[in-house]
């Protein structure tokens, strides 16, 4: 049975082939760790395999792992869909969100964000397969959200998250990914902002996702096995 430590390498490994094929320097790909329904005992195994990066979905069972792995410098992202009540938590426990997809949220998380601690790093997600059960922000009303965002306070505006539409075809994937990749160059000239990070790719689609421009890797399944929802 693979620990998880050999699970990394091996994610580790697929990321390096597919940045050499796509001419990518592979330190500007990062890896995050998607640890929702994992237990605390799961993330410090990571940790000792050289991850410090760890991606949350649902609040409560992060604030809890928190507690527990209080001991360990680690970086949290929260990634999951944001209720208007959860902002607070959120904003004082978390060094990223990969999630905002409308300007209450993002207000929110600017007023609640400590003023001791770092701007907040926030990705936009957007909904680039136009799917109605998806989260994010539609294409069009993207630069106006963004330009929103930017100005806030205590919040640091960093690129796009996106969750395509899952599909096996190699094609399929490339054109969502790569239709991100477009949104995001967009915004860099036209509102001429300094984005720098486009989260997007799965355990399934991380080769199309590095080809066309990724910077964040997002990896649950690859790294610790298929997840066990009967969790609390």
């Amino acid at each position: 049975m693979s620990t998880i430590a050999d699970n990394i390498a091996q994610v580790s490994s697929r990321i390096q082939a597919a940045a050499k094929a796509a001419h990518r320097d592979e330190n500007s790909i990062q890896l995050l760790a998607v640890s929702k329904t994992k237990p605390a005992e799961a993330l410090r195994e990571a940790y000792a395999a050289g991850i410090r990066d760890f991606g949350e979905n649902y609040l409560q069972e992060a604030l809890g792992k928190q507690l527990e792995l209080a001991d360990l410098p680690l970086i949290w992202h929260f990634i999951g869909p944001i209720q208007s009540n959860k902002t607070r938590a959120i904003a004082e426990h978390f060094d990223w969100v990969h999630s905002v997809d409308r300007l209450k949220i993002a207000q929110r998380l600017s007023e609640q964000r400590p003023a001791d601690l770092p701007p907040l790093n926030i990705c936009i997600q957007v909904n680039v397969s136009g799917e109605a059960s998806k989260s994010g922000c539609t294409p069009a009303d993207l630069p106006a959200l963004a330009n929103a965002i930017s100005a806030l306070p205590r919040l640091k505006l960093r690129g796009l998250m996106a969750i395509p539409e899952p599909t096996e075809d190699r094609a399929a994937q490339d054109a969502a990914f790569a239709a991100v990749r477009d949104l995001i160059k967009s915004m860099q000239a036209s509102l001429n902002l300094p984005l720098d990070t486009l989260s997007m790719g799965m355990s399934h689609d991380l080769e199309s996702a590095i080809a066309m421009g990724a910077t964040w890797v997002r990896i649950g399944t690859a790294l610790f096995g298929a997840r066990d929802y009967s969790r609390p």
